[in-house]
């Protein structure tokens, strides 16, 4: 059986001291049922590694380059994101597509550059509010991540995969647990095509996640667990969400 999986997204928030509170509670409020750890903005990912060490709870970076190394002024690389300890990165989150203009290649080199160091790629496919209402839901997520599995080929298994409608992200709307264990399957049924090892890959779902809905959403058979933005920020709303999963 999947073990779920919950993923905090800082997003462009935070501050030392709320960082050290917020961690402080979700350490203290272990144990937890589920893998929990939480993606922070690369300034304070020293801080976080150095809060969460020695627990089980993990910590990764929003983004992370394609490049090794070079003249890529503001890029940070999965080796130094692998000298802060991160186990996790997050790419093609749907805000990197539509205000960076990332492109499916683009999205799925940055997975490769975090497999190559070790690092868990969670790689995000996601429908606007007008590909959903054109029937374009299934096209559009199969083709996002169909770019990364062709990229990532044999290594295709060792990601995780988030399904985030992009309507439904900071919005208060919610795809029903139904509405995403839909999608959820056929993102399924395309790793199992394409790596035969889909039973044990996690597919996390995010779009306004929060404390009164998780448990319905993580109960659908295809829901391995959350990506969760605004909610990650309030530790009650969080702890409430790891412990449904």
């Amino acid at each position: 059986m999947r073990r779920k999986l919950v993923v905090g997204n800082w997003k462009m928030h935070g501050s030392r001291p709320a960082n050290a509170e917020l961690l402080a509670e979700l350490l203290g409020a272990r144990p937890y049922g589920a893998d929990v750890a939480v993606c922070v903005p690369f300034v304070y990912l020293g801080d976080t590694a150095a809060q969460l060490a020695r627990s089980d709870v993990g910590w990764g970076a929003q983004d992370v380059s394609a490049h090794a190394s070079g003249a890529y002024t503001g890029e940070v690389s999965a080796a130094m994101l692998q000298e802060c300890g991160c186990r996790y990165a997050i790419v093609g989150h749907s805000e990197r597509r539509a205000y960076h203009a990332e492109s499916d290649e683009l999205v799925a080199a940055k997975a490769q550059a975090a497999l190559g160091r070790g690092i868990t790629p969670v790689v995000c496919v996601g429908e606007t509010l007008a590909q959903r209402d054109a029937g374009e839901t299934e096209a559009v997520v199969k083709r996002q991540l169909s770019a990364v599995i062709h990229t990532l080929a044999h290594c295709a298994a060792e990601m995780v995969v988030a399904y985030e409608p992009v309507w439904a992200i900071g919005t208060g709307r919610t795809a029903s647990p139904e509405q995403a264990q839909a999608v959820h399957a056929v993102l399924r049924a395309q790793l199992q095509a394409a790596t035969g090892h889909a039973g044990r890959m996690r597919i996390l779902y995010g779009g306004s996640v929060k404390a009164d809905n998780a448990a319905a959403l993580f109960a659908m058979p295809d829901i391995d667990g959350g990506l969760i933005g605004g909610a990650s920020l309030k530790a009650a709303d969080f702890i409430a969400i790891c412990r449904a999963a």
